[in-house]
């Protein structure tokens, strides 16, 4: 039986992955950030991932997906904060955004935010039916719903044949 090598390596950068997005979660839920480590370690573990699977080539690419999502976010964030005077999502969230674009792309940003929005809207409802007063000033961190945004965007690109 031949063992591919380099998809064992892959499903243990996706495994590792798995682990820091359930810190990532379980830190933003309690405490309401996501530290800077963890997305140091999720870019760089993305990184290694693209280097791996893709070559050198691949790991500048993925990088500078990672940097263009960051700018992205952080230029939405600020034009939001000049329109609304308030801060619509942290920087916290923005660098884990940059982080998962370094796994997932660009094209990958559509299909992580709509299982963000998706997965956190149902958090909501069932927030509500339960009994909790939500309003639109009701604070709810979204590092949560990001993770699982960017654990289920891969699978959707691997096996929806979405784009990467």
């Amino acid at each position: 039986m031949l063992v591919n090598s380099e998809a064992i390596v892959l499903l243990g950068a996706y495994a590792l992955l798995c682990l820091l997005c359930v810190a990532v979660a379980l830190i933003d839920l309690r405490h309401g950030i996501i530290p800077d480590k963890l997305n140091l370690m999720i870019a760089g573990l993305g990184l290694i991932q693209a280097v791996i699977a893709g070559g050198a080539m691949a790991g500048i690419e993925a990088a500078a997906q990672g940097i263009a999502t960051g700018a992205i976010f952080w230029l939405l964030h600020r034009l939001y904060f000049i329109w609304r005077k308030a801060e619509g999502f942290g920087l916290g969230d923005i660098k884990f955004l940059a982080a998962a674009g370094v796994w997932i792309g660009l094209a990958g940003l559509p299909t992580l935010l709509l299982i963000s929005t998706v997965t956190a809207l149902a958090a909501a409802a069932g927030m509500q039916f339960a009994g909790h007063h939500m309003t639109r000033r009701t604070s709810l961190p979204f590092g949560p719903f990001l993770a699982a945004g960017l654990l289920l965007t891969p699978i959707a690109q691997q096996w929806l044949e979405l784009p990467n």
